[in-house]
């Protein structure tokens, strides 16, 4: 076996296993609250175990453990590549993966013991803000300086991405955690009111809208042509994606609070950046997906291409029905449901986990000097696991989340509401039994893909401690 020791791949292995742990403990952790909203007895009365504290854990584990070190790992390796030079300082990348594993413990420990600022997607008290502040300014100085030594002229397009990622995060994350500590596990933000929830829901969408959408568009920008083996469809396509993708995101959290206290006019804008969003958000997707361009055949027989061509239709599906939940009578019908959920998790558990799934899948052997992964199969069952479980998710909750809009709404002639809150919650219960279902077959794919990679270890290992076999007349000469 032999590495390329001309870039810095330990840190991205690194990276890209603890992607790996981290993604089946968040995903066992949201399994553990989906039993629990049908199996209520299941947080056995422990106050660390209830859904309010596990709920924040699962969260903040698929988002910053499972997907940031999704986030790290592709692009530390694909800045090295396109870059052609080396990251500009091992000790420094070695501080960037410590760090954000030190930051997603002190996260485990602390969520579930209640300390919190009670934001979402920002739970975390201002300790662990200073700390991943810091981590993060390291990870923009290595990624940025990798850049700034390049030995090409030119910056790829997926470069552009993880950097628009890596700047409005930083931003996002100290703006919205502006806040006066008390004591060392609790503070209070310094906003209040309608102005509190204007910047918590600036940066809970666009968290979303650039963690979680243009680091992940990095990483399809990146390994799709690669998988493919035919260059991005359009790049003229990816620029103007790029572009339109930066202006109009960071206008759409309002629609985030609809029908509330905020200003009728920031609500209305929100909407309107929402659907005029749609636009590049499926050209973009449309380029990755026509980068198959005659090619198509590789569909039946790459099941890592599937991975990441379907989270780009997952993607497609995903910034449609946004925009449509944005609509002012929409959001009336789907709000507060678990129609939100099923949205949420269209695109998490879709197009996110997918994209990432495919890339590790196309990293691990790369990393270990391999050819390929120890079983296609494997990966081609995962995909089909992981589908199918997507697929019962996000469909019981639209329909249990529609459900529950139709019943609260519903009055009689004489103005009275038709069904109490208790009868709605009746109705949706066996959408949680559906729900939990499609987790478990989520979580079962995780574990297949960790026993495909355990033994590609295994097989890269075994390569490098074979010991040479001499010809036997070469020997007794």
């Amino acid at each position: 076996m032999t590495i390329n020791e001309r870039y810095n791949d330990k840190v991205v292995r690194q990276f890209a296993v603890m992607t790996l742990v981290w993604g089946i403990v968040g995903m066992a952790v949201g399994l553990l609250i989906a039993a629990q909203l049908y199996w209520p007895a299941l947080n056995f009365d422990l106050p660390w175990l209830t859904y309010s504290r596990l709920r924040p854990l699962h969260t903040n584990a698929v988002i910053f453990a499972f997907g940031g070190c999704a986030l790290f790992a592709t692009s530390l390796y694909c800045v090295q590549r396109t870059s052609h030079a080396r990251l500009i300082s091992d000790r420094l990348a070695s501080f960037v993966f410590w760090g954000w594993q030190l930051v997603i413990v002190l996260a485990a420990i602390s969520l579930p013991m209640g300390w919190t600022q009670g934001k979402e997607y920002a739970e975390l008290e201002w300790p662990i803000d200073w700390l991943i502040t810091v981590v993060w300014v390291a990870y923009a100085v290595l990624f940025f300086g990798t850049i700034v030594k390049r030995r090409v002229e030119h910056i790829y397009v997926a470069n552009w991405f993880f950097g628009a990622y890596i700047i409005t995060i930083a931003v996002l994350h100290i703006v919205n955690n502006l806040a006066l500590p008390v004591t060392l596990t609790k503070s209070y933000g310094v906003y209040t009111g309608a102005v509190d929830a204007m910047v918590q829901w600036w940066y809970g969408h666009n968290a979303v809208g650039f963690f979680l959408t243009a680091g992940f568009l990095g990483m399809m920008y990146y390994f799709v042509p690669k998988q493919v083996g035919r260059p991005i469809y359009s790049y003229r396509l990816s620029i103007v994606h790029f572009w339109a993708l930066i202006a109009i995101y960071m206008w759409a959290g309002p629609h985030h609070l609809q029908y509330t206290a905020l200003p009728d006019w920031a609500q209305s804008l929100g909407m309107v950046f929402s659907l005029v969003l749609l636009a590049p958000s499926w050209g973009g997707a449309i380029n990755g997906i026509m980068t198959l361009a005659g090619v198509w055949h590789k569909l039946r027989t790459d099941p890592i291409i599937k991975f990441l061509i379907v989270s780009l239709s997952f993607y497609m599906m995903s910034t449609f029905e946004g925009p449509i939940m944005s609509i002012k009578t929409v959001n009336s019908l789907s709000h507060y449901t678990d129609w939100t959920i099923g949205h949420v998790h269209s695109g998490a558990l879709g197009w996110v986990a997918m994209i990432s799934l495919g890339s590790m899948y196309m990293l691990y052997p790369r990393l270990l000097g391999l050819k390929e992964m120890y079983s296609t199969r494997l990966i081609d069952t995962h995909f089909w696991v992981h589908t199918i479980g997507v697929v019962f998710y996000i469909a019981s909750m639209w329909v249990a989340g529609i459900n529950q809009g139709l019943m609260w709404r519903a009055t009689n002639a004489d103005g009275t509401l038709t069904y109490s809150f208790v009868e709605s919650l009746v109705a949706t219960y066996p959408y949680y039994l559906v729900r939990f279902l499609g987790g478990l077959l989520v979580v079962g794919g995780m574990l297949i893909m960790a026993w495909n990679v355990f033994k590609t270890f295994q097989m890269a290992r075994s390569e490098v401690e074979e010991p040479e076999v001499l010809d036997p007349a070469v020997a007794h000469a």
